[in-house]
């Protein structure tokens, strides 16, 4: 059967896309910056579709990975996170409820200026697991693609200060440890909830369900059930390179000279909100009596995802920062929609859908 041009044309997109992924993916580990499996790839789609060489990426294919991102946030809870968080509970009211307050009145400083469209400037400043806020931000009536900018924009700027800060207290790194023994049992069972668990929850229509529901399920097998969730690094990989296609190919031009034009005032509001948090690490490090890295990335505003990534690479209080970011994560989580309409209620108006029209450019 011969092919046509159509066909080789988009086997060469794919190509490019693969091989651009690749390079970008590599560059980023190279820099030790985390969540680089999933930045590179959405690099190298933004590259792409800002060319007009967008492919298209099935949907089932970008739920899926969204369900395997789930599993894996749900994977990170243990009964020792809770344990951690009973035992100095006052610390974590005060340390979740400060960063939260200072992301919440950046975000809404940034709505009220009207810089982004709608609440995006919300979404993009709460501090869970940056992927996690860009998924959840388009079922809220956020613009997905800017939201990623700015969460990722966060992630680096967090990671980086985070190693400037490890060497500054002199904190050693610790051995990154690539073998990984899984039992078959697990990994099945994580990859049938993963697939699952976002059939159901796009059927039903959840708000963000495709990634939602598989962190639930997985969270009632761990802890309920006690049963093993395992996934291997490849599947894990391979769902940060889909979720970061899918985002990247929703770029236009438009969109990213948008972002390149108010790229100064979210670096400045990223930055003061760094700066606070680690006003905050100062405190807690003497409060909670840990060191000030373990406190600094306890803190950080950089997600529970990436935050992970990092702190898994150096010498820190691992459970404490665990479970700070995750108590964090769980109350956006529950306080994300209710917060973003409460804050941006008031900014809504001629304003914002000028904004939306310049993204669009009309």
């Amino acid at each position: 059967m011969r092919v046509g041009p159509s066909a080789w044309l988009l086997t060469g997109r794919w190509g490019l896309l693969a091989l651009l992924s690749l390079v970008f993916g590599m560059l980023l580990a190279v820099l030790r910056l985390p969540a680089a499996p999933l930045l590179g790839p959405l690099g190298a789609a933004v590259v792409l579709a800002t060319r007009g060489s967008a492919v298209r990426i099935p949907r089932w294919a970008f739920l899926g990975a969204q369900g395997v991102v789930g599993v894996m946030i749900a994977s990170y809870l243990s009964a020792s996170i809770f344990h951690e968080m009973a035992a100095s509970w006052p610390v974590f009211v005060a340390g979740t409820f400060s960063t939260l307050s200072a992301a919440a009145l950046l975000g809404w400083l940034l709505t009220r200026s009207r810089l982004l469209p709608g609440n995006t400037a919300i979404w993009g400043s709460s501090p869970g697991a940056a992927t996690v806020m860009t998924l959840m931000a388009e079922s809220y009536g956020a613009d997905m693609r800017l939201v990623a900018f700015m969460q990722y924009l966060r992630v680096a700027c967090c990671a980086v200060i985070a190693a400037v800060v490890a060497r500054v207290a002199g904190t050693p790194s610790a051995p990154l440890v690539v073998a990984q023994t899984l039992s078959w049992q697990g990994a099945l069972l994580a990859l049938v909830i993963a697939l699952a668990g976002s059939a159901v929850g796009t059927r039903l229509r959840v708000p963000a369900g495709g990634l939602l529901v598989p962190m639930g399920i997985g969270m009632a097998a761990r802890l309920g059930a006690h049963l093993p969730i395992e996934q291997p690094h490849f599947l894990l990989v391979a769902a940060y390179v889909l979720v970061g296609w899918g985002i990247g190919m929703r770029f236009t031009p438009d969109v990213l000279a948008y972002a390149g034009r108010v790229f100064p005032r979210v670096l400045g509001s990223i930055l003061a909100l760094i700066a606070v948090c680690g006003g905050f690490a100062l405190i807690l490090a003497r409060l909670a009596h840990v060191d000030l890295l373990t406190a600094y990335l306890a803190t950080s505003p950089g997600g529970a995802d990436s935050v992970s990534i990092i702190a898994s690479t150096t010498k820190v209080d691992m459970p404490f920062v665990i479970a700070m970011q995750v108590a964090r994560f769980f109350c956006v989580l529950v306080t994300g929609p209710a917060l973003a309409r409460f804050l941006s209620r008031r900014s809504s108006g001629k304003g914002q859908r000028d904004v939306s029209q310049e993204i669009h450019g009309k």
